[in-house]
């Protein structure tokens, strides 16, 4: 094998073929380590998405984007909702204002067939604002050694009060009228 073929005289080396294919193959495997494969994750819409519906699908976007993961945004338009697509397109501007903070769209919003399409990447780490859901798990309750230091002979917690009863009477009310509704829950009267 060639080792530099530009020096004088070329320098060369015998190579066993099968060890010097099995480190080539050994050295492409740990490039590939260090590469980032960027993730696209899909979420989808639609034009007549309820608003607590459209802003648990921007906390799934918002995840996968602190995650550096890209977001690609399918709206699709079913039937005769193809009409109004300025409705669809509404819907996406609410969407992109609302992840903001966490990405920016790839491209403008396209209508291609039924769809509405929208790609959006992650910003920089540090130009990022914190994931909101890792700000809740840190900041919730104490859980387990921190639960033992409040309570440190282990004690049961005194029961809740239980209930007050209700009382019920059975009450004799006259019958319906033939072909009537017979109501199994007529004769009960909650006091």
């Amino acid at each position: 094998m060639e080792i530099s073929p530009n020096a004088v005289p070329p320098v060369c080396r015998l190579v066993e073929i099968g060890k010097f294919r099995y480190e080539l193959a050994k050295k492409e495997k740990e490039s590939r380590k260090h590469q980032h494969a960027s993730t696209v994750k899909e979420v989808q819409l639609s034009p007549r998405i309820d608003p607590h519906d459209l802003g648990i699908k921007v906390q799934h976007a918002t995840n996968f984007l602190c995650e550096d993961m890209k977001v690609k945004i399918a709206l699709k338009f079913r039937g005769r909702e193809m009409q109004h697509t300025e409705f669809g397109f509404e819907v996406i501007k609410k969407f992109i204002a609302e992840i903001a903070p966490y990405g920016h769209p790839d491209f403008e919003p396209k209508l291609v067939g039924r769809a509405i399409n929208l790609m959006i990447s992650p910003l920089p780490r540090a130009k990022r604002a914190k994931n909101p859901r890792a700000e809740e798990t840190a900041g919730g309750e104490p859980e387990g050694p921190a639960l033992v230091a409040e309570n440190p002979r282990h004690e049961k917690p005194s029961p809740a009060p239980a209930p007050e009863k209700v009382k019920v009477a059975v009450t004799e009310k006259p019958a319906p009228a033939p072909g009537g509704f017979n109501n199994p829950f007529a004769k009960l009267e909650v006091q």
